[in-house]
């Protein structure tokens, strides 16, 4: 068997790069299932597979496909429910050394609710975030006093915030040193920038873009699928296609709290061990939000998950 990097999946067919630098174009083998998580994508960009090479006959000519028979261990995912109604979850890149979430204040506005819920599941599969504004030359008065709150927010909780405008090249040198020698994966809504990001990061992909809707103040989807593509300084980007919401997924109502590192910090001073948080006297965490040592919006967002959890039990 060949063993080989997915750099692109299209659903049914997988571009699988072999150690040589190679491509090839695989499908699956049978069927996969992932430590019994039902998903959307048994295979995503980031796995390192094996497959067998065949022979195939197609408008009267032949040609090499691979047949993915196994599939490595992932050390990571970042997976997300699915946006139909049913119980499965997509899995949107693997086997990532972090992941950069790119926001923007204005041309979409990217919500906290948002961001705290991508950050929950990085946090989950141990993929360190970094947040990225882009957009800051499109910023009025207004615009900049909500990015203030937001780098108080989040630098605050503890992650490293990177501020862009990606259209006037501004910070993408800093940006670029970020992503030096490490597999990237870039998410985010539509609209905010990913494509411009990449094409500025590497010039010679030419990643398609979109105009921003004027009335829905929405990105239309160009990365239809997601795509591994190889930087000059020996790193990777992992571009995704824009979601709308995100759903968290495999999390237990107890653990919720451990992946907020800023209320997990703060529940070592509660009277409980159990605590939730909620409606436990001399809870530390809810007198650190009475006090603006942890922002509402990131408490907020946890009781927002913590009823996601209820419903998926109930």
């Amino acid at each position: 068997m060949t063993k080989g990097l997915v750099i692109k999946s299209t659903g049914s067919w997988y571009t699988v790069k072999e150690e040589s630098g190679k491509l090839y174009s695989c499908k699956i083998k049978g069927k996969f299932r992932m430590k019994g998580i039902r998903t959307t994508n048994p295979i995503s960009v980031g796995d390192i597979v094996y497959f067998d090479l065949v022979s195939q006959s197609e408008s009267d000519q032949e040609e090499t496909v691979g047949l993915i028979k196994k599939i490595e261990p992932r050390k990571n995912y970042i997976i997300r429910k699915s946006s139909n109604l049913s119980k499965q979850s997509q899995i949107i890149a693997a086997n990532v050394d972090q992941a950069f979430l790119i926001v923007t204040i204005t041309h979409p506005r990217t919500l906290t609710g948002f961001i705290d819920r991508f950050l929950v599941s990085a946090e989950a599969y141990r993929i360190p975030v970094k947040l990225v504004f882009n957009k800051l030359d499109l910023y009025n008065e207004e615009d900049y006093e909500v990015l203030e709150d937001y780098l108080h927010i989040y630098e605050g909780a503890g992650y490293k915030c990177l501020q862009v405008a990606a259209a006037k090249d501004f910070n993408m040198d800093t940006l670029r040193d970020e992503m030096a020698g490490k597999i990237n994966v870039l998410s985010g809504h539509s609209g905010v920038g990913k494509s411009t990001i990449i094409n500025k990061l590497e010039p010679g992909l030419e990643i398609k873009t979109a105009a921003i809707s004027e009335i829905h103040q929405q990105g239309k989807h160009t990365t239809t699928f997601a795509e591994m593509h190889e930087m000059q300084n020996g790193g990777y980007i992992i571009d995704t296609p824009g979601v709308r919401g995100f759903g968290i997924t495999d999390i237990e109502k107890k653990e919720l709290s451990h992946y907020f590192p800023d209320i997990f910090a703060k529940s070592e001073e509660c009277q409980f061990n159990n605590c939730t948080h909620q409606h436990e006297p001399k809870c530390a965490v809810k007198l650190a939000v009475e006090e603006g040592e942890i922002a509402y919006t990131r408490y907020e967002s946890y009781l927002s998950m913590m009823e996601d959890t209820d419903e998926k039990y109930r």
